[in-house]
């Protein structure tokens, strides 16, 4: 018995050495497994996707397979190179390092109708800039959205009569079935092309062989078809999940917007009370998520707002304005006037302190940094002049505008026919509820200067904002540029005229705009956020968003943005006053209002009334370059693994079946057997 005994536990005891051993294999897999995949795959850690958008309609925008889709690296310098990726080339599918210059409609078109040999796309940046222009948006940005329509000013609805923006191309409006991702990364693009040449390359144009140099992209997107889907599965998860998954996200922030005489903001104003608004908006776009400098698009316009909004701050009568100023940065413009929609719907319903009666005029900056000469175009709506009370308030308003900018010999302020609509712009928002007298300042007579709108290359150099070499940041960020002095210009104009339209008559011509500050905000926004300025003004916590490039201007849907955030510190910091009191007395009269669609608060997602742009989920996004071998090797190389395992099997099986013979465990000291 004990005997018998003796054997049967050697059978445990022999296990304990094959499971030791089978431990070790595994722990040291888990050690070594980021060591082996960092020697078979390139990380490339500065790219930007393009991610897929929905509105009440439609999806535009790309995404990849759930596992990433990977394709053989080829180059693309010029457009016959295309011919390799399309037809000739032999080990289909592609990904495509296409140089910036190309990235046009007309190739991408050529593109999307080869999908099968297409596993996706890298675009570099193109240095310098396409002289021709480049805009992936709509000729008619927010067609639909804004006050013109079939029964109120048909012959100016959807751009008749002036397509806006003539370069823009509606690459950014398109579904692609494929990810595409943009190279920020000089370095990383080298890299990629040093691959390519050494291992896709051949001499005299023949086959390739392997391995060769390919590229992983992923950017699967959770949410398909339209806004309507993608909030209607989203809120059934919410409702009857324990863990909901959502799919997609309403396009928000919040809109930035102050007094020039505070008020008490948990009640609205007497509707007595008289109120001049300057507008402005704070978001742009590109092509690519969270790309979006928007120099001219939309920087240049608020940054001549804040320099207003100082300049005005300063006149010594301003506590005895007869009429207030509000200043409003309105956020997620560039998706169908999401901030000033909100707004318009706020004043209608009472939940914000101004109401729509309130306004006494409105004056909105728009694109102000490629003037033409000194020239500075004053755009009003013909329809809503019909009213002759409405077109005596506009020419009051025309009027005082000339006489601020008779006192600045650079802006030469023009007005031009009344027949002509009114370019995109909030003010529209505003005349779909109510008839106000409202004028918009911009660069352009007709169609937008800007050769870039809403692309990666509407940048500072796109408005001549450059620096001397070899000077130190510091020097940069004090360096008055030719822009920045144009732009105090402009914004020296619009701070007299808001005195003006104010009620202020003894001191307009002490207004004068600061170049300093001006080209502060140009640097701290589209050159370098992480600067002595900027850090400054900031609360310690958010210190930390400022990078050492410049901020993206993006809504996006994690809100407030970084852009956000600065601009209301710098409007507070610009306009407060230095006054002894403690931190807890001391009230900040720079608001935080929700730019969120009303469409989205009334669940009207398929609403044609409000914006319904969303934006999908999703859970990596990330690209990676590697060595791959031929399908033939790959085939051999699993039948090979294949046979190991099963040999691997047979050879345990055998081993644990002979276990209690292979494994006795020693006699325990003292054991005697009878």
């Amino acid at each position: 018995m004990a005997a018998a005994g003796g054997g049967s536990a050697a059978g445990p005891g022999s296990r304990s050495p094959l499971r030791l051993v089978s431990f070790c294999v595994l722990l040291a897999g888990f050690c070594r497994g980021n060591s082996v995949e960092r020697k078979i795959y390139i990380s490339l850690n500065k790219t930007a996707p393009c991610v897929r958008l929905l509105n009440a309609t439609h999806q535009i925008g790309c995404q990849s397979s759930v596992s990433g889709d990977t394709g053989v690296i080829h180059v693309v310098e010029k457009e016959e190179d295309l011919q390799w990726v399309l037809t000739d080339g032999p080990n289909p599918p592609y990904v495509v390092l296409l140089e910036g210059a190309l990235f046009t409609r007309n190739l991408m078109e050529k593109l999307k109708g080869r999908t099968s040999r297409i596993a996706g796309l890298a675009v570099s940046v193109a240095k310098p800039s396409p002289t021709a222009g480049f805009s992936p948006s709509v000729q008619c940005p927010n067609d639909g959205f804004g006050v013109y329509s079939n029964s109120y000013g048909p012959e100016f609805a959807h751009c008749r009569e002036i397509q806006w923006n003539p370069l823009g191309d509606g690459l950014a409006y398109e579904d692609f079935s494929f990810p595409i991702f943009l190279l920020e990364d000089e370095n990383e693009t080298k890299v990629i092309k040093q691959c390519y040449h050494d291992h896709n390359l051949s001499p005299n144009g023949s086959v390739p062989t392997f391995p060769l140099c390919a590229m992983q992209l992923f950017s699967h997107m959770h949410a398909v078809i339209s806004t309507v889907t993608c909030m209607r599965r989203s809120s059934i998860q919410s409702t009857f999940s324990i863990n909901p998954e959502i799919v997609c996200d309403p396009l928000s922030d919040y809109n930035v917007w102050s007094l020039l005489k505070p008020i008490n903001i948990s009640g609205a104003l007497e509707p007595d009370d008289r109120v001049v608004v300057a507008a402005t908006r704070l978001d742009s776009r590109s092509f690519f998520w969270n790309v979006a400098p928007g120099a001219e698009s939309a920087v240049a316009s608020f940054v001549t707002q804040l320099a207003a909004a100082e300049a005005l701050q300063k006149a010594p009568d301003v506590a005895t304005l007869p009429r207030n100023v509000m200043f409003v940065f309105f956020q997620g413009e560039t998706f169908d006037y999401i901030g000033s929609s909100r707004m318009v719907y706020d004043m209608e319903k009472g939940k914000f302190p101004v109401q729509l009666e309130n306004i006494d005029s409105f004056v909105e900056l728009g694109q102000v940094a490629l003037r033409n000469s000194l020239e500075l175009w004053m755009h009003t709506d013909p329809m809503s002049q019909k009213n002759e009370s409405v077109q005596n308030q506009v020419e009051a308003l025309l009027s005082t505008l000339e006489r601020s900018g008779a006192g600045v010999p650079a802006v030469e302020l023009r007005r031009l026919n009344q027949s002509q609509p009114l370019p995109p712009s909030s003010l529209q928002r505003f005349l779909r509820a109510r008839n106000i007298s409202g004028v918009v300042l911009a660069d352009h007579s007709t169609v937008f200067h800007n050769r870039y709108y809403q692309s990666i290359y509407d940048t500072a150099e796109s408005i001549n904002v450059s620096y001397p070499e070899l000077q130190s940041p510091e020097e940069d960020l004090n360096f008055v540029t030719d822009t920045a002095k144009a732009l105090a210009d402009v914004a020296t104009v619009v701070g007299r005229a808001l005195y003006q339209l104010a009620g202020g008559t003894n001191f307009s011509d002490t207004i004068q705009a600061d170049p300093g500050t001006v080209t502060r905000l140009l640097y701290g926004f589209l050159v370098r956020a992480n600067n002595s300025w900027f850090q400054s003004i900031l609360r310690q916590d958010l210190r930390s968003y400022l990078g050492d490039g410049p901020l993206q201007h993006y809504i996006a849907v994690s809100s407030p943005t970084n852009t956000t955030y600065v601009v209301q510190y710098a409007l507070a910091n610009l306009t407060g006053q230095v006054v002894d009191l403690t931190r807890e007395q001391c009230q900040d009269p720079t608001r935080l209002a929700r730019a969120l669609s009303p469409a989205f608060e009334l669940r009207q997602w398929g609403s044609t009334e409000y914006s319904t742009w969303t934006e999908s989920r999703w859970k990596d996004i990330r690209a990676r370059i590697f060595l791959i071998a031929s399908r033939e090797l790959e085939f051999i190389t699993l039948m090979v693994g294949f046979g190991i395992l099963v040999f691997s099997l047979v050879v345990t099986y055998c081993i644990n079946a002979k276990a209690d013979v292979l494994f006795i465990a020693p006699r325990e000291p003292g054991a005697v057997s009878y």
